[in-house]
């Protein structure tokens, strides 16, 4: 039996137990060991990705305990896509920190660690309930990383984002205990087998559980009304932290798409769960991020609206519910993913270089290396707008084209165009700010006043830079063979049984308790 599945959750958790019992050791240590980690994750995450891409589904069952009972890990095409991006945003992130960002306080590197566990946890378990064990990991991670330097601003957007996750929480484990009071099971290949046999007085309720299990995934991705959170957490944030944040909504999309593909599908009374309003919620989440984007005035605040609009754009797909709307989602997954780490990194730098007036879209002080940075600039602001011919168009074009058949279609093509519009005019202001106009018009203090005193070291944020940008490309010119792999992925998805027979063996074994 393979033992790459636990090797993504297990390499992130002993690394934050050692860092956790060294913590008096040199920054030194610390960086090399952290440094080690994510090599190591990075590694493991692409030969993840390699031995799934042979469509078999892996199933690491944690004592040898057979599902639904024991602990089970699986492995298929979309969890080592998944895990992968992970990797791949760990490693910039720590790059980046590497300019002094770690140093601005305690146990960054743990932190790091324990969030990259819970992200892979949740990414690759096969059980509701340790879902939510890895949720709350990550999140516990997140509020610490969140605060990391300390700041007004920092603790406003950490008490609000902890009193947000702790309701969400408390509705997740509602959500499970009446999963498992009505179904007798939290095992998600499990659910395929007993949501067909719900009685029919019951189905009222366990539609209504569900609903809740649905509310929670889509409080995580930020769905309208439940996205406020998201600009204002996103950029309080120090940025290079902002840059692993990215992929945290697409947890919550990640859970939805997976429960709904494995679950909901199996039983007509659930079949239709998210229709039709994740739909017009998702419309109303580009909507709100657009306009987010368009009244923003600094660099951080456009992209976390940016952001935003790439989780409306992605549960879109989710709620079309066909293979051609999953495979061109998860191609537009992978771009938006890259391309948004790439302008946090990218604002970094900006802020780094132009001192107190920060990222803001004000004259300052001009940044050094300008035509390079210039040149970084473009490529992500084409990716991020959907400008051809950059993956962001490709992206785009394929979402766009898979929803033509939906009660949405006219709805959805209008706010993927006008946001790529706003998206594209925002940032050609910024760049006009950025690399036309240097010098301050006048001599007054900036109005902004940033969270803390940002070292004017940029060269680790511009080797992470430039490794976000080699995968952006790497996007666009691989467009064939990535495009191939989220349709053999969405093939995967659509045809739920061979999840359900990997996890569970044979079903007619599994011995149920007598319930009343």
């Amino acid at each position: 039996m393979s033992h790459l599945p636990i090797l993504p959750v297990l390499i992130p958790f002993l690394t934050a137990g050692l860092l956790l019992a060294t913590h008096g050791m040199a920054m030194g240590f610390k960086r090399a060991v952290s440094s080690a980690s994510v090599v190591a994750l990075v590694v493991v995450s692409i030969l993840l990705l390699i031995e799934s891409g042979d469509g078999l589904i892996r199933a690491y069952r944690l004592g040898d305990w057979p599902a639904p009972f024991g602990i089970a890990l699986v492995a298929d095409r979309l969890a080592a896509l998944m895990v992968t991006l992970t990797a791949m945003l760990a490693a910039a992130v720590l790059i980046s920190a590497l300019s002094g960002t770690d140093s601005q306080g305690r146990h960054f590197h743990v932190f790091l660690h324990l969030q990259i566990a819970g992200l892979n946890g949740a990414f690759l378990t096969g059980d509701l309930f340790n879902l939510f064990v890895f949720f709350e990991i990550l999140l516990l991670a997140s509020y610490a990383l969140l605060v990391h330097g300390g700041g007004l601003p920092r603790t406003r957007a950490g008490l609000a984002y902890v009193v947000l996750n702790l309701a969400g929480s408390a509705l997740f484990l509602i959500a499970l205990g009446l999963t498992y009071g009505t179904l007798g099971t939290l095992n998600m290949a499990d659910l395929a087998l007993v949501l067909p046999m719900v009685a029919s007085g019951d189905q009222a309720l366990v539609r209504t559980t569900l609903a809740l299990l649905a509310a929670v995934f889509v409080l995580k991705a930020a769905l309208l009304p439940l996205g406020f959170w998201l600009p204002h957490v996103y950029t309080a944030a120090a940025l290079p932290v902002a840059v692993l944040f990215v992929i945290m909504t697409k947890v919550g999309i990640y859970a939805l798409l997976r429960v709904s593909t494995i679950g909901f599908v199996t039983a007509p009374f659930t079949a239709d769960l998210l229709q039709p309003w994740l739909a017009w919620l998702a419309l109303g989440t580009i909507a709100l991020g657009s306009i987010g984007t368009l009244a923003a005035t600094r660099l951080s605040v456009a992209v976390a609206n940016i952001v935003m609009i790439s989780s409306g754009t992605l549960l879109l797909g989710v709620a079309a519910g066909s293979v051609t709307a999953y495979a061109a989602m998860l191609y537009y997954l992978v771009n938006t993913t890259v391309v948004t780490a790439g302008l946090f990194l990218l604002a970094d730098r900006v802020s780094r270089q132009r001192g107190a007036v920060a990222d803001v879209f004000e004259k300052g002080p001009r940044i050094a290396g300008i035509l390079a940075t210039g040149g970084a600039y473009l490529i992500l602001a084409v990716a991020a707008s959907g400008v051809p011919p950059l993956s962001g168009f490709l992206g785009k074009i394929m979402v766009m084209q898979s929803l033509q058949e939906t009660s949405t279609a006219v709805g959805a093509w209008a706010a993927m165009l006008l946001s790529g519009f706003v998206v594209a005019l925002v940032l050609a202001r910024a760049a006009s700010t950025f690399f036309w106009e240097p010098g301050r018009a006048d001599k007054q203090a900036p109005t902004p006043e940033p969270v803390r005193q940002i070292s004017s070291n940029t060269g680790s944020t511009e080797t992470a830079l430039l490794g976000m940008i080699a995968c952006a490309l790497v996007i666009t010119l691989g467009a064939a063979p990535i495009s191939a792999y989220t349709r053999a992925t969405a093939d995967q998805l659509a045809t739920p049984a061979g999840y359900v027979e990997a996890v569970l063996g044979d079903s007619s074994a599994i011995r149920r308790e007598r319930r009343p």
